[in-house]
C-alpha cells in the first residue's frame, strides 16, 4: 500500500486546525505544521498556534521549534519535513500536513527549484537601494518585471521582494518563470484538501478571530516580544499593528482594524496563489463528512 500525505490548506481563519486534528484522530497519525510563523516559540496567540488541548489530541511537528532570532527557510523545511515524513511513514500509512504558508507547502509537495547564483555586486546594489529609498520603488520595479509574482508577494516582505528582483535582473526572466521548473517526484502520494468560503463569510471569520486573539492576550504577547520587533520572525500581520499601538502611533481600535484589513489582504493573496494549483480538491469547512468520505476515512 502506498503512503499518503494529506495536505489541508486554505486561507487564514478558515478552520484548518480543527479539521486536521479530526482527520489525524481518525487515521491515528501525526500532523506536520506548515505555518511558517508557528515554527517560532513564545508567540502562540498572534500566530493562532494550536492550543495545549489541541496538541494533546494529535501529535504535531514543527510547532514552536525555533527561537525568534533563528533563521529558517523553505529549503531547510523541505529537507527536514521530508526526513520527518520518512520517519513517520515507517509506522503510518497516512500523515497529515496543515498550514497556509504557500511557499513552504510548495517546497514539500513540489521541491525547491534550482535557483541561479546571484552576482554579489548586484545583491549589494539592491540592498543599498533598499536602505536608501525603501521598498516602494523596488516593489514598483517588480510589478514591471514580474507582474504575476507582484500580485502574490507580501508588499511588506522586503526580503522576498529583493530576492525576486535579484533573480529577475540576474536572468532577464520573470522570477515566476524560474520558480515554475519541473516538479520533483516524491515517494508518497499527495492529496490536497483546500478549504474555502464565499469572500464575505471568509472575511467575517477573520474579523471575529481578530477579536478573539485580542481577548486571548495578544497585546501582552506583543509587549513581551517588543524588544525583538526588528526580527524577521515578528515582521508579520498582528505584531506590526500591535507594535504601532505600543509605539503610540495607533489606538487599540485602529490596530485591530489594521490587523483585520491586512489579514483579509493576506487571505486574498493565499487564494490567488492556490487558484493556479489544479491538484487541490476544494470543500467548505462545513462539509467535513464529504471530506472524510473523499479521503475514505
Amino acid at each position: 500500500m502506498s503512503k499518503r500525505l494529506i495536505v489541508i490548506l486554505g486561507p487564514t481563519a478558515i478552520g484548518k486546525t480543527g479539521l486536521s486534528i479530526q482527520v489525524a484522530e481518525r487515521l491515528h497519525t501525526d500532523i506536520i505544521s506548515c505555518d511558517s510563523r508557528q515554527f517560532y516559540k513564545d508567540i502562540p496567540i498572534v500566530t493562532a498556534a494550536p492550543s495545549a488541548e489541541e496538541l494533546k489530541r494529535a501529535k504535531h511537528h514543527f510547532i514552536g521549534m525555533l527561537g525568534l532570532d533563528d533563521y529558517y527557510s523553505c529549503g531547510r523545511f523541505e529537507i527536514e519535513a521530508l526526513a520527518k515524513l520518512e520517519e513517520l511513514f515507517a509506522s503510518h500509512d497516512d500523515v497529515v500536513m496543515v498550514g497556509g504558508s504557500m511557499l513552504y507547502i510548495d517546497a514539500l509537495c513540489n521541491g525547491i527549484d534550482d535557483r541561479p547564483n546571484v552576482d554579489e555586486k548586484l545583491r549589494d546594489e539592491l540592498w543599498k537601494r533598499y536602505e536608501t529609498e525603501g521598498i516602494s520603488n523596488m516593489l514598483g520595479e517588480l510589478k514591471i518585471l514580474d507582474p504575476e509574482y507582484y500580485e502574490e508577494v507580501d508588499p511588506h516582505n522586503y526580503k522576498r521582494i529583493i530576492h525576486a528582483l535579484e533573480i529577475c535582473l540576474e536572468t532577464g526572466k520573470p522570477y515566476t518563470e524560474i520558480r515554475k521548473q519541473e516538479k520533483k517526484q516524491r515517494p508518497f502520494d499527495i492529496v490536497k484538501i483546500g478549504l474555502t468560503l464565499p469572500r464575505e463569510e471568509m472575511y467575517d471569520r477573520i474579523n471575529r478571530r481578530t477579536y478573539v486573539m485580542i481577548e486571548d492576550g495578544a497585546e501582552a504577547e506583543a509587549r513581551n516580544v517588543y524588544p525583538y520587533r526588528h526580527l524577521n520572525s515578528l515582521n508579520t500581520v498582528g505584531f506590526k499593528e500591535l507594535f504601532a499601538y505600543i509605539d503610540g502611533d495607533y489606538s487599540l481600535e485602529k490596530a485591530i482594524e489594521e490587523i483585520q484589513k491586512n489579514t483579509r489582504r493576506y487571505a486574498k493573496k493565499q487564494m490567488t496563489w492556490w487558484k493556479r494549483d489544479q491538484e487541490i480538491n476544494w470543500f467548505s469547512p462545513f462539509e467535513k463528512d464529504k471530506i472524510f468520505e473523499f479521503l475514505g476515512i
